[in-house]
């Protein structure tokens, strides 16, 4: 099979999985256009020279994911053999590069793409979203820890591989962020909805914050909001990509979340002609 490059943008937070020990999701654009989800990938078993990062083209050779009705998921042949091509550059903030590829196609009507996803013709699990206004930030408190049986069954599979490998990476899971981070927004006609970010930049940031300010989670937490609300909804030309989880994208009401944020800076001259 020929080998798929695809530009990835989205990298979600990673999960904990009994088959695969801990897993990302991983999404972007082929050359053509159209949306892929590339899954599953444990991102941090990864050999340093397949790490991809968001905005860079990767080559890999990838097949349906054939246990998932969604149109867009396929999973690797082999995640080890991941190519890592050319980076696209933020264009001094203004991402013109970036937008070529990403803005090619934008919803503002949510319960327009609701209907898309669950029309079993089309299925529409990834896409751009444009809000109206970004009216909030929430950030609520949630579990602390991941399930302990689950951890207990990956940290014995774990001993177990060690036995017959040497590899200098054994499995230690990821810290669970223990606050959820979520948008409410409107979109063209009004409608007022509350998705949750589940990015792997909203968490990295929320570590980062807490280390600096010497495990105070209030301010930690206040650091991701200024980013993504003072920052991102204030003073950004702010996108969401949005995707659904194949376990409720049939039967939740709204099955999207918020899987990565798009956000150049305004461009002030676009901004002049068209008012």
């Amino acid at each position: 099979m020929a080998l798929t490059k695809v530009l990835i943008v989205v990298k979600t937070y990673p999960a904990l999985s009994k088959k695969y020990d801990e897993l990302v999701c991983t999404a972007g654009f082929r050359e053509d256009g159209r949306w892929v989800r590339i899954y599953p990938i444990p991102f941090r078993k990864l050999e340093y020279d397949s790490r991809y990062k968001k905005y860079q083209w990767i080559e890999l050779d990838l097949k349906r994911n054939t246990s998932d009705p969604r149109p867009e998921s396929y999973k690797p042949v082999n995640y080890e053999k991941i190519k890592l091509c050319d980076f696209i550059d933020t264009d001094k903030g203004y991402w013109s590069r970036r937008k070529e590829i990403v803005l090619n196609k934008v919803y503002t009507n949510l319960s327009s793409l609701i209907e898309e996803a669950k029309d079993g013709n089309i299925r529409t699990s990834l896409a751009v979203f444009k809000p109206k206004e970004i009216i909030d930030f929430k950030i609520e408190e949630t579990e602390r820890e991941w399930n302990p049986e689950l951890i207990a069954q990956l940290n014995a599979k774990a001993k177990q591989f060690d036995l017959f490998s040497n590899s200098d990476n054994p499995f230690e899971a990821v810290n669970k962020v223990p606050y959820k981070f979520s948008y409410e927004f409107i979109d063209e006609n009004e409608k007022s909805s509350t998705l949750k970010i589940e990015d792997w930049e909203t968490g990295q940031l929320y570590w980062n914050s807490l280390k600096r300010h010497e495990g105070n989670e209030h301010k930690a937490y206040i650091d991701v909001r200024k980013k993504y609300f003072d920052d991102f909804a204030k003073t950004k030309d702010l996108y969401l990509f949005l995707g659904t989880t194949r376990e409720f994208h049939f039967v939740a009401p709204n099955p999207f979340i918020i899987i990565g944020t798009f956000h150049p800076k305004i461009d002030s001259q676009l901004k002049l002609f068209s008012t």
